[in-house]
């Protein structure tokens, strides 16, 4: 299939320092996205919780969380960040391509728009 990459932008949702451009693979099978912690610390983002996480190879670890505002094109959607330390790849997680309304479609290797259901119990 290929991997993915697109550039996003990072920013507080707390404030109005300028969003920072980052490369991120796509990685649909994550949950989250992760942002190096240097980056996130410039845009005055901080952690409000850390979470184990477990690695391919089985290893666990330990990274920090908070929430960011991400932009790509014209879609904005604010999701929770894992802090990257050395050596973590910058990923765009499912979390974050939801909340852009997105899907990855690996065969055509591009975001698409995801169709997005609304249920409504009428009475």
């Amino acid at each position: 299939m290929g991997l993915i990459f697109v550039r996003i932008r990072v920013g507080n949702p707390a404030n109005t320092v300028e969003p920072v451009e980052v490369r991120c693979l796509v990685d649909s099978g994550a949950v989250y996205t992760v942002i190096a912690k240097a980056t996130l610390q410039q845009l005055g983002i901080r952690p409000h919780s850390r979470r184990e996480f477990i690695l391919a190879n089985g290893e666990v670890i330990e990274r920090d969380l908070g929430t960011a505002a991400f932009f790509y094109e014209d879609r904005r959607g604010d999701s929770l960040v894992i802090f990257g330390e050395p050596g973590d790849e910058s990923l765009l997680g499912a979390t974050t391509l939801e909340s852009f309304g997105l899907i990855l479609d690996p065969f055509r290797r591009e975001l698409r728009p995801l169709p997005m259901k609304l249920v409504s119990y009428l009475r």
